[in-house]
């Protein structure tokens, strides 16, 4: 069945401050509204982008909150001003373990929550400046989530929330890091452009595939994986794998009206949309649908069917499968981005029958609010994996992206075919990389088979991302056939039957995952 693309946020909207109204989609520009003692505090995007940029060289990420109120309030009124805070009880020590767990409804939460406001209205009262001023200042608190944002040009008003033991962290929700810069000289390694085109390959080598009853095709590298010899344990039955991409194309039916046909059978395909377009109070959805690329073949990869139209098999060909579109392409660095990812990981995170969650998408760099979204969804026992990242070009300062870094998540990259390892020519590798997956020819480098937007040719697609999704569906194989196991024991299995163990590489984590291995076939 496929549910309509409908899905309550449960914000609860509180009206701050109200002035004057915006244009929708429309983002003002706050810096000509500064006095000139604060245009000469301003820090320039360009200036922003080379601290951003140095950070990640030295360190490997960047955290707003580890910047200077000055620096954020810079990158607040050259954005849409909008500020996210994430809150918490100053009693509660340890509070990333608690969200997910601990309704942010509670009194406790609650009073953390207006206090943080009350200083932000106190504070704008006080310096009374028409340009702090501009807009809807509006706060939003989120019904799930330990956040709030509002619309703030006050540097005051961050000089005085670094002050209160209630606040975890504050930072812009909307600055857009220039990254071009990560295409020029040393830099020059980041994502293969949007990672948006799904395309049939017409020109598919016999040799890329191997024929299989009904008439499907798996992708050269299953027996490499172990994914042909698990099929006789395991296809994925009763287990849900939640997908947050770009959506699925809606003119390809075997993710759709086939996702039951051939030898996939009693199963289910629900879609949604988190993904908003429009600025700040104007925001609207745009669906569940594909307008990218990246999700359809992430979700063929994972779960297309076995049937009879000569095109390819899914690793987990009867898993459910829910797909979200959370994002517009692979890269999560604009506002609308990290809310609609967010906001998946919160509706997959509240699904009791999701077990597994698959993210081929991220940012070189943290986003506080993804990660309490994160926390959200493996504090509810959800499996996570993420890509390690794909980039255009080689260079060994960059590893990891985000959200892979974090310990919350199971990093995964691709490496090539032949003995040794070798990491395929656009993934990331690193010591937060847990696991690898074969996705490289080593002569004609060419990448594994799913599903293109429509028709029944397969496409082909490679990088981390493909081996994410490539991970989901092996542990999806391995939890269908031990449904009483909970996370941590799905997760020993597959580590613990993996390439390198008990060894552990500094750039490939456990090694190669072995569907087979794992699932004791051999």
């Amino acid at each position: 069945m496929i549910n309509k693309p409908k899905l309550s946020l449960g914000l609860l909207f509180l009206a701050l401050l109200t002035y004057s109204c915006v244009q929708e989609n429309s983002t003002p520009d706050l810096t000509q509204q500064l006095g000139e003692e604060e245009q000469q505090k301003l820090i320039t995007s360009p200036e922003i982008d080379q601290l951003i940029l140095q950070s990640l060289r030295e360190t490997g990420d960047f955290l707003w909150m580890n910047q200077s109120d000055q620096l954020i309030w810079s990158a607040l009124v050259q954005s849409d001003s909008v500020l996210t805070i994430g809150y918490s009880p100053v009693s509660i020590k340890s509070p990333n373990a608690k969200i997910g767990i601990e309704s942010v409804q509670s009194p406790a939460w609650q009073v953390s929550a207006q206090k943080i406001l009350q200083v932000i209205s106190e504070t704008i009262e006080q310096k009374g400046a028409p340009q702090l001023r501009l807009g809807n200042e509006i706060a939003v608190i989120h019904e799930d989530l330990p956040y709030l944002e509002v619309k703030v040009a006050s540097l005051e008003v961050l000089q005085n929330l670094r002050q209160l033991g209630e606040v975890r962290y504050f930072e812009p929700l909307s600055y857009e890091f220039n990254y071009n810069l990560l295409n020029q000289g040393q830099d020059a390694r980041y994502f293969s452009d949007s990672g948006c085109s799904n395309d049939p390959e017409t020109n598919l080598p016999s040799g890329d595939f191997t024929s299989i009853s009904p008439n499907a095709k798996a992708s050269w590298n299953y027996p490499q994986m172990g994914v042909s010899h698990a099929w006789s344990q395991s296809t994925g039955d009763n287990i849900t794998i939640g997908l947050i991409d770009t959506g699925v194309s809606p003119n390809q039916p075997l993710l759709g009206s086939a996702f039951q046909s051939g030898a996939s059978v009693s199963r289910n395909i629900e879609k949604y949309g988190t993904y908003k377009t429009g600025y700040w109070w104007w925001k609207k959805y745009d669906g569940p649908n594909d307008q990218c690329g990246h999700g359809t073949s992430m979700a063929g990869v994972i779960a297309s069917p076995r049937n009879g139209v000569g095109t390819t098999v899914g690793v987990a060909y009867n898993a459910n499968l829910i797909s979200v579109r959370g994002t517009s392409d692979v890269i999560v660095n604009s506002g609308n981005e990290k809310d609609g990812v967010a906001e998946a990981l919160v509706l997959l995170g509240k699904r009791a029958d999701v077990k597994i969650i698959s993210m081929s998408i991220g940012d070189i760099f943290s986003n506080s609010k993804v990660a309490d979204a994160v926390r959200y969804a493996y504090n509810r026992g959800k499996l996570i994996f993420a890509a390690a990242g794909t980039s255009t070009s080689f260079t060994n300062w960059y590893g990891v992206i985000f959200p892979a870094t974090m310990a919350e998540t199971v990093a995964v990259t691709g490496i090539k075919e032949g003995t040794g390892y070798q990491r395929c020519n656009t993934c990331h590798s690193g010591s937060k990389v847990d696991f690898t997956v074969i996705m490289e020819r080593s002569t004609s480098e060419n990448k594994p088979l799913s599903l293109a937007m429509s028709g029944n040719i397969p496409s082909t697609v490679g990088g981390s991302s493909v081996a994410t999704a490539t991970a989901s569906g092996i542990a999806a194989l391995l939890w269908a056939k031990n449904p009483n196991w909970n996370r941590d024991q799905i997760l020993n299995q597959l580590t613990v039957t993996s390439d390198l163990y008990p060894s552990r590489s500094s750039q490939y984590g456990w090694g190669n995952l072995n569907a087979g291995a794992a699932l004791g076939v051999y």
